[in-house]
């Protein structure tokens, strides 16, 4: 953190505020706007950027981020890279700030939350519950291949999911607000933060080894290509558990209860230092379809 704090001082003076445990880091990044701050900048994963995220959806600070964490697809992403002094670089330099859109979930007995990245019902937050902390901790993502390995003989919950007014039946919804996928992969192929919607994956399948296929497909960039997989942009997204089975969900990584959820975008909700890289290819390829509100 000492040299982190070295790394952005060309913005000006920088204090350190640790986080003292999970959710702790959206208070920080609101008591810091509060008390005069002009940037913050969350030096972690995308969990807890997404805290920190919390804490400053509605203000006009610009929000940066360096990586720190398991997977940093933000980082990744956007092309700031997974080296965190290499980012600070980046983003002292050749980045500026930008107006973004964000998403929320929300639903009955739940606080609504806003992510930045993705959110997902089914597979990928189930796969999220079983990976072993201590595990994680030793190996990073690959914790999170063993987990979903390890899943491969089980039936899944069905999401009666409703993207555009069409309802259907799936395995896993995802809702992506970036291309990259857990560091690795790409799912999502035309969705961008400049863009005020999600680019949503719908995914056949009750049996796990169904997305075998799906996997594969992913590997090469062509997940969209697979029969069974319904990829559109939506504004908003409804999902319930279909069969009653309780269906977990995850945004930007970390686990955010279960279903049933409502997905939507929140224009102008964020300021997100970007490099000019980043945004110029972005808006080279605006998404080209309409979603319907």
């Amino acid at each position: 953190m000492e040299r982190a704090k070295q790394w952005l001082r060309p913005l000006g003076e920088v204090e350190l505020h640790p986080t003292t445990g999970p959710n702790t880091a959206g208070e920080i990044a609101s008591l810091a706007i509060a008390g005069g701050a002009t940037r913050v900048a969350s030096f972690g994963g995308d969990g807890t950027l997404n805290e920190v995220a919390n804490g400053m959806i509605g203000s006009a600070i610009p929000l940066l981020t360096l990586p720190g964490g398991t997977a940093n697809c933000l980082c990744i992403e956007t092309g700031l890279g997974a080296n965190p002094e290499k980012a600070a670089a980046r983003l002292t330099g050749e980045s500026e700030d930008v107006r973004i859109a964000a998403g929320k979930i929300s639903g009955p007995g739940r606080q609504p939350r806003h992510f930045l990245l993705m959110a997902g019902a089914g597979m990928d937050a189930i796969v999220a519950e079983q990976v072993s902390k201590p595990l994680k901790a030793r190996l990073g993502k690959l914790a999170y291949w063993a987990a979903g390995f390890a899943m491969f003989a089980r039936s899944l919950p069905q999401i009666t999911a409703t993207v555009n007014g069409r309802q259907s039946t799936r395995g896993f919804v995802l809702m992506s607000r970036i291309r990259n996928y857990g560091g690795d992969l790409e799912l999502a192929k035309s969705v961008s933060l400049v863009d005020n919607c999600f680019e949503t994956l719908q995914f056949d399948g009750r049996l796990s080894l169904r997305f075998l296929p799906y996997l594969a497909a992913a590997g090469v960039g062509q997940v969209a290509k697979v029969p069974g997989v319904t990829v559109a942009p939506a504004l908003i997204v409804e999902c319930a558990s279909a069969d009653g089975e309780r269906v977990p969900v995850q945004i930007d990584g970390e686990l955010a209860g279960e279903l049933p959820a409502r997905f939507e975008i929140v224009p102008d909700a964020l300021t997100l230092r970007l490099p000019k890289a980043y945004i110029a290819r972005a808006k080279a390829k605006p998404w080209t379809m309409s979603p319907t509100p």
